[in-house]
């Protein structure tokens, strides 16, 4: 019959070229519920190339097969965290009886429904390669990946002609580990939250072990349903028990690391809002860190360096997609939340400073430095500053009086610190030049990496080991070692190393992530930007062609510090 069927639409061809090319032309199409495809236009076009402009799903014996196994990976969308509504699922399998009765004339309802499917096969595997927006237009400065990489017409016209359409998400989806784990933990986390029993913790003061709480048998079962506590059968007479229990406090304390709180075990406001955040809203970040994932482009496998923004905490690989690659793991301080957020970029560091000057952003001598320094004049001296013509090493001082006071208010002169015990960027400064002219650096306030939550700089970030990070930086660099870095970092002496090979550094911002020790871990939003994603997600236009996406929460210009 199909075959029978495929000879009958085989005379009908140039009905069937004519009416495909006139829906491409059109950029629109009545089947969809996202109906103007101008993104899709180009892969459709080569798709239908690619078939003569004749039918791809319909008229063949192999029509009702390839069709729902299609439709099935549309169905399943949300296994990738993507919505299915998006791909017209449920639309196209409703009208699939009906189109495989169509008669061979009928060429205009084939080649409509034919490329309704064809529009929404391509949409998926768009999103799925390189994600649904552009990060550029919400303040993510990360280059975009290369179209040319994967031909998704040629991918989908090769899958049908091997029978390997249900493999097409393995050809385009990201191969990080990260992104896999993420996967893996999407499904868990819906399963938790359609099947879990809601909770929500009142409490009046902070709980700390050994004190009482009516809750305790919810509270444990909820760390028992998100893996913080082992599930312990035989404690039945503890599921009744209001005693926060040293068993107990132990599982609080391991939800307590896995959500950027401090682990003491103390239940207070931070923690119990952590605890009462609904399960759903886990899905929802684990889908917008799998969003995020598909914007980056393809690591090189070298040596890397990522800085996830709201987990104040900075990764380094030797070998980033290897899964048994050494990885060096410390906690760093970002940029304030209201006014010097750390900006998302991609570049190489190509430098290292040892016992740098810091030279002083005029933002910062405007609204900082200028007030104190008009108060006393010895301000500058008390914090081993000094105000120059330019910013060379080798620039010799000028003194202030009233003129240079003047000229400084100008801007027409500069301020930096001098290298030593006071200087902010501490001994060692990472250089990898950007735009927005911030870079990882050593600092003396170490007092404030032991806060939870580690939002204090100007944006640039501070690390809190920066030997550890000079060492796998310089680790393959002649001449450098454990003790000649210790040696460059303790003597007066500026000096600048030049990378053999730049190393690639991510600044990122994703509020699920997996650790080094492969456990998924959750961070406050703290600069709004699961908001703003969520907002672009939402917007009616097709995204599929990362249309751009302008925040209303635009990360200003970095200060240096």
């Amino acid at each position: 019959m199909q075959a029978l069927l495929a000879e009958e639409i085989a005379n009908q061809e140039p009905g069937i070229a004519r009416e495909i090319s006139a829906i491409i032309a059109a950029k629109q199409h009545p089947y969809l519920m996202l109906s103007n495809f101008p993104n899709r236009t180009g892969d459709l076009e080569s798709l239908y190339t690619l078939s003569n402009r004749q039918l791809l799903w319909l008229g063949n014996e192999n029509a009702e097969k390839n069709i729902t196994d299609a439709l099935n990976l549309l169905a399943n969308a949300a296994v990738h965290g993507l919505n299915p509504k998006n791909y017209d699922a449920e639309p196209l399998r409703q009208k699939l009886q009906s189109a495989l009765k169509l008669k061979p004339e009928s060429y205009k309802e084939l080649a409509l429904y034919d490329t309704a499917l064809s529009i929404s096969l391509l949409r998926f595997l768009h999103d799925l390669h390189y994600g649904r927006v552009n990060p550029q237009g919400i303040n993510f400065n990360l280059k975009l990946r290369e179209k040319k990489l994967v031909d998704l017409p040629l991918l989908i016209k090769n899958s049908l002609a091997q029978n390997t359409l249900a493999q097409l998400p393995l050809s385009v989806e990201p191969t990080l580990k990260q992104y896999q784990k993420l996967k893996q933990a999407l499904a868990n986390y819906r399963q938790l939250a359609a099947t879990a029993q809601p909770f929500k913790l009142v409490i009046e003061k902070t709980l700390h072990p050994g004190d009482t709480h009516p809750q305790m048998a919810e509270l444990r079962r909820f760390l028992t349903t998100v893996g913080d506590l082992p599930e312990n059968k035989t404690a039945i007479s503890e599921e009744k028990s209001s005693l926060y229990t040293d068993a107990i406090a132990a599982g609080v304390k391991k939800f307590q690391k896995r959500h950027g709180l401090t682990a003491d075990g103390h239940i207070g406001k931070s923690s119990a809002a952590a605890l009462n955040v609904p399960l759903s809203q886990r899905v929802t970040q684990i889908e917008l860190a799998m969003e995020r994932l598909r914007w980056l482009p393809e690591f090189n496998g070298g040596a890397s360096i990522i800085v996830n923004i709201p987990a104040f905490q900075l990764w380094a690989f030797d070998a980033i997609g290897q899964a048994d690659t050494n990885i060096i793991n410390m906690k760093v301080v970002v940029g304030k939340a209201l006014k010097n957020q750390t900006p998302v970029l991609m570049a190489e560091m190509h430098f290292i400073d040892f016992m740098p000057y810091w030279n002083v952003p005029y933002s910062i001598i405007k609204s900082e430095i200028l007030p104190k320094l008009i108060q006393n004049s010895h301000y500058l001296d008390r914090e081993n500053m000094e105000m120059v013509s330019v910013f060379r090493d080798s620039e010799k001082p000028t003194a202030l009086t009233a003129e240079t006071m003047n000229l400084l208010r100008q801007g027409k002169l500069r301020i930096r610190q001098r290298p030593g015990g006071k200087n902010a960027l501490g001994r060692v400064k990472f250089i990898f030049p950007n735009k927005e002219d911030v870079y990882l650096h050593d600092t003396p306030a170490n007092a404030l990496f032991s806060q939870s939550r580690r939002d204090f700089s100007h944006g640039c970030v501070r690390v809190a080991d920066p030997q550890k990070l000079a060492e796998f930086a310089l680790k393959n660099q002649d001449g450098w070692n454990p003790e000649t870095i210790q040696q460059a970092m303790n003597t007066p002496k500026t000096q600048r190393v030049i990378l053999k090979k730049p190393i690639p550094v991510l600044f990122f911002y994703t509020t699920a992530f997996f650790d080094q020790d492969d456990k998924l871990e959750f961070y406050p939003d703290i600069y709004g930007q699961d908001a703003v994603l969520l907002e672009a997600l939402r917007k009616p236009d097709d995204l599929s062609d990362q249309s751009l996406f302008i925040s209303t929460n635009a990360v200003p210009e970095a200060q240096i510090k």
